[in-house]
């Protein structure tokens, strides 16, 4: 049997190309000709790559996370209990090609250059914040008047699959000042198979990078859906910043006849933007949350609800880990609203 020194020492040379592996793509992402080829490579497969995937009736991306999962479990017990050499190896080689797979594919993405760029240059002041949330505020009152209640007076999703495709449609549009991805052509959105999870957690969605699928959690707050559907969607063209994937999202919203995409969107802006200012401007807030309409009222219960009916410790902890994760690709982290904020505004002013 292998010692523990004798393991490690054996698969140093893995180790060492890991190691190689992380700063290799550290120094490609502080060049510009670097990232734009990755770019195009993923201009290049995102169409067939969403396509491939999207056959499947069920999150291909999800059960292959599943598998991963009881291997590295089953593996790290294995190296526990027999200290055998070649599977510290073939662990070695596994994270090393997933690690791989991961840059190529999506790592790289997040250092493209940022909208931001793309906008005028301004400086955003809270009176202008204040003057964009008034405005959302009767936005959100005029089409929550359009939208579909339950029999409790929440509003609910009449049609799902048209705001899928209207997703699709309004991304087909997007103005070459904003971006030149092209559009895609299938639709790959799906509910996870750890929705029941999610619940716990305060994660609405996530892209898989390894099979371009969209997954949601179906659980939500129907508020919540279309928004989220857009906001993945966006990944799937190219988009691996969180907001401005949001950012994106927004703009497919900005010129869509559906209510429900449109209400949806809208609301998160609305939030986004109060939870903004509520830092220095507490008064503000409650004074625009008590003019809410009653039937956004109503709206705003029922995820407040849906919160409180699955608080865990579960949501700080995936909180903070993809805080932690975000801050590694060089983003504000998730508990930061700011650069959404500021690219709205900058579109809007």
């Amino acid at each position: 049997m292998d010692t523990k020194k004798n393991i490690f020492l054996k698969n140093k040379f893995w180790a060492i190309i890991l190691v190689a592996q992380f700063s290799l793509f550290y120094i490609l992402s502080k060049i510009d000709f670097a990232v734009d080829f990755f770019s195009n490579l993923f201009e290049w497969k995102k169409n067939f790559h969403v396509f491939l995937f999207s056959k499947f009736g069920f999150s291909v991306g999800d059960l292959i996370y599943t598998l991963v999962s009881l291997y590295l479990v089953f593996t790290v017990i294995n190296l526990i209990r027999k200290k055998k050499s070649e599977t510290l190896k073939q662990l070695f080689i596994f994270i090393n090609i997933t690690y791989f797979i991961y840059q190529c594919f999506w790592g790289t993405l997040y250092f493209q250059k940022p909208i931001i760029e793309k906008l005028p240059k301004k400086e955003i002041t809270d009176i202008e914040l204040k003057k964009l949330t008034i405005k959302y505020l009767a936005l959100c009152k005029k089409t929550r008047e359009k939208v579909s209640e339950d029999k409790n007076g929440i509003f609910t999703i009449s049609d799902f699959k048209k705001i899928e495709k209207e997703i699709l449609s309004q991304q087909n549009n997007l103005s070459s000042q904003i971006t030149s991805k092209t559009s895609i052509e299938t639709l790959s959105v799906k509910p996870s198979l750890y929705n029941n999870l999610m619940n716990y957690t305060g994660i609405l969605g996530y892209y898989n990078p390894f099979t371009a699928e969209s997954q949601y959690n179906p659980n939500l707050p129907p508020t919540q859906v279309p928004f989220t559907l857009a906001h993945e969607m966006s990944h799937q063209l190219g988009f691996a910043r969180e907001q401005e994937a949001s950012f994106i999202a927004y703009l497919c919203a900005k010129s869509t006849n559906n209510v429900d995409l449109q209400y949806s969107v809208q609301l998160y802006v609305l939030k986004s933007l109060l939870r903004n200012l509520s830092v220095k401007n507490k008064a503000f807030v409650k004074c625009i949350l008590s003019q809410y309409s009653e039937k956004m009222k109503k709206d705003r219960l029922s995820e407040l609800e849906f919160l409180k009916d699955h608080e865990s410790v579960l949501s700080d902890v995936f909180g903070f880990t993809n805080d932690l994760f975000l801050k590694s690709n060089q983003q504000d982290g998730s508990i930061s609203y700011s650069y959404f904020i500021t690219l709205v505004a900058l579109y809007e002013a």
